[in-house]
């Protein structure tokens, strides 16, 4: 930016330096002249004074002896003076001896001396005889013209205004090269050496000392200005790394370094426009840990941070296939798979993934293996932007959690509706305790060898205001993902505990109790507390409530489940194990966990007869729970050879629609008396 003269400080400080100096000067040579004005005027009376003086003693001799001859010669040497322009000698009292008058000078600047001096000055001096008699003669009078005097005032005035204002012209000069020199020169050369510097790199370029001013005000302006630059500098580089670290902080997960959600939605758009130019397929892969929080429960918050780093290393070991890989929060990521031709090639990458993630994982001296879900969509037939496209994978993974675990599953058109009704029932859900939308039924579970009803079965049912009757395995993952199973499951241990109590008053004095316990309930603390409470609340016997939990929620985590059975068996309840067969059926893990019964899965039971392979596993089944000294109990039975086949084969009880369907507790319990009263019939007729 170059400077207009105009605005220069050197140009200010002349306009004003010159301005101050004229005023002084101007104001100095007035007083000047106002003193030079009082000293004419006394001059004109010291002039006159003089002139009297001198003409004194020829005057008194004229005007003495009445010589008029010597009077007029007095006069005429009067006016000698160029200033005289009346005098006259005489007594005041008789005309003049002798007088002479002369007309007032004309000059160019008369209106302005005879406004300083007066247009004339009259002056007179007595005269008087000698000694001893001093005899008053007469006077001698003058009369001076001031004009003379008052052009000599006005050119020695010129004089000294012109000189006083050359002097003050003169200093302002002087001043303005002084200032010149030592100030806004050297300030000129730092303003050129400032308009070079580089706004985006300050300090790399300093300003210049100036010779001579090192110790002076401008060197240690120019100091602090260089130090000044060295601190902008250092400051805009570390506002330029923190704006850095701040975009990656907004791209970024703070704990793995993958991408975030936004980035990833960045990166699929520009990897989907490429692949719709080149006409090739992109797969979206969402993966979900299964029962993540679990880790964090048992270990610590930072242990599960520990081991999202971890699963993270692992997933980028394969992207030399991958687009993108990405943290979408919590224990759930993203995998953009590109350049496809076929579903199968997604369908590879992802059971490889799920086979990295099950090899153990090492965390503070434990091995831990970890299981995953995964949603897949596939571009364009799911979806032709980011956003959809990673939506539905999110909402595959999710349906897939709910219906089963540790698999991959391709997003389908029906998925929408689907998923929009899980949303509804889940919404739903939270409140349907409260408006008592919840009901129990009762199946009842057979004695082989009393041929008896030892127990029923609590079945808890959802009867929905518009949906009509919601199926347990649609609402009972709703309810363990959003948190409600706790409560819910409460409700439902207490009512069939309750409902014991009612029936063991009314004279089913041996009747058990089983009730389903969850993942979520077998985990949670308080479990164990509740129902010790219940049983004490009801004045239930030991062994007179049955808590059913399947494989796969004891295998989630062996230990803490073990833990959780060990406190139940204490409160003096019986523990079965639910849907036996259907996981991982291992000798080594029944025998470290305090169980009293083993439920073979109905599926198993079902095909019994005809399928060879489901007859080894029911009669496997029976044989351990016998060699372990367990009660075996089959679900499922619907036919009188189903049941003839797993009593010969040793089972112990048994439950299904060959007995009843599940029942409201008014209803099953007429049937129990029916069904007791006739085997007992049967048993006296057999007797007899």
């Amino acid at each position: 930016m170059k400077l207009e003269r105009r605005h220069s400080l050197s140009i200010k400080l002349l306009r004003l330096v010159l301005l101050w100096a004229l005023l002084v000067g101007v104001v100095l040579s007035f007083a000047q002249i106002l003193y030079d004005l009082r000293q004419e005027r006394n001059l004109i009376d010291s002039t006159a004074a003089q002139i009297l003086a001198m003409s004194r003693d020829p005057a008194t001799q004229a005007v003495y002896s009445l010589d008029r001859e010597m009077a007029l010669q007095v006069i005429e040497g009067l006016f000698e003076h160029h200033a005289v322009r009346f005098a006259a000698i005489g007594h005041p009292d008789e005309p003049p001896l002798a007088s002479r008058e002369s007309p007032l000078a004309s000059t160019p600047y008369r209106a302005i001396t005879d406004w300083l001096f007066g247009v004339e000055q009259s002056y007179s001096i007595e005269l008087f005889g000698r000694a001893p008699y001093n005899e008053y003669y007469g006077d001698l009078r003058l009369t001076l013209d001031t004009a003379p005097y008052g052009n000599e005032f006005l050119q020695r005035s010129l004089i000294i205004m012109i000189s006083g204002m050359l002097r003050a012209v003169a200093m302002a000069m002087v001043l303005y090269l002084l200032y010149h020199l030592l100030l806004t020169k050297p300030l000129s050369r730092i303003i050129a050496h400032i308009a070079d510097i580089n706004p985006d790199q300050p300090g790399k370029m300093h300003i210049p000392m100036i010779a001579g001013q090192e110790k002076n005000e401008l060197g240690i302006w120019i100091s602090k200005a260089n130090e000044l630059l060295d601190s902008i500098e250092r400051n805009h580089h570390r506002r330029r790394e923190a704006e850095a670290n701040l975009l990656r902080m907004a791209q970024h997960d703070n704990l793995t370094g993958l991408p975030n959600r936004s980035m990833l939605q960045e990166q699929l758009s520009r990897i989907l426009t490429d692949a719709g130019r080149r006409q090739r397929g992109v797969a979206v892969l969402c993966c979900g840990l299964d029962d993540f929080k679990e880790v964090n429960e048992q270990f610590s918050y930072h242990s599960g941070d520990s081991l999202l780093v971890a699963v993270a290393d692992r997933l980028r070991a394969n992207s030399g296939r991958l687009g993108s890989l990405a943290r979408l929060g919590g224990d759930q990521f993203a995998l953009i798979q590109t350049g496809i031709n076929e579903p199968y090639e997604a369908a590879e990458l992802a059971q490889t993934i799920l086979d990295d993630l099950g090899r153990p994982f090492e965390l503070g001296g434990h091995n831990i293996s970890l299981r995953a879900t995964i949603g897949i969509t596939l571009f364009p037939d799911d979806g032709d932007n980011a956003e959809k496209l990673l939506q539905k994978a999110e909402q595959t993974m999710m349906l897939a959690k709910a219906r089963s675990r540790n698999r991959y599953q391709f997003y389908i058109a029906s998925l929408d509706s689907e998923m929009r009704v899980r949303r509804e029932l889940d919404k739903d859900l939270r409140g349907a305790l409260e408006r008592n939308e919840f009901h129990l039924v009762y199946q009842p579970q057979i004695s082989y060898t009393t041929h008896r009803v030892v127990g029923v079965e609590a079945l808890i049912r959802w009867q929905h205001p518009e949906r009509g009757l919601v199926p347990p395995d649609l609402f009972i993952p709703l309810a363990e993902q959003n948190g409600c199973i706790i409560n819910i499951g409460e409700w439902v241990l207490d009512r069939a505990c309750q409902q014991l109590r009612e029936w063991r008053d009314a004279g089913f004095t041996e009747l058990r109790m089983a009730v389903n316990l969850s993942t979520v309930q077998l985990h949670h603390s308080e479990l164990s507390r509740v129902v010790t409470n219940l049983m004490q609340r009801y004045g239930l016997p030991e062994h007179s409530l049955e808590l059913e939990v399947t494989e796969t929620g004891l295998m989630e985590d062996i230990a803490a489940a073990a833990g959780h059975l060990t406190k139940l068996k204490k409160a003096g309840v019986l523990i079965a194990i639910d849907d036996f067969g259907t996981g991982y059926s291992s000798l080594s893990y029944l025998r470290g966990l305090p169980l009293d019964k083993i439920k073979i899965d109905k599926s198993f039971v079902l095909d019994v007869l005809v399928d060879e392979d489901d007859a080894t596993i029911v009669r496997a089944i029976i044989q351990l729970g016998r060699s372990l000294n367990m009660e075996v109990i089959a679900e499922g039975v619907e036919s009188a050879e189903q049941e003839a086949y797993i009593v010969a084969q040793g089972c112990s009880e048994g439950q299904g629609y060959y007995y009843s369907k599940p029942l409201s507790a008014t209803v099953i319990a007429d049937w129990m008396r029916q069904y007791n009263n006739k085997e007992s019939v049967t048993d006296r007729a057999q007797r007899t």
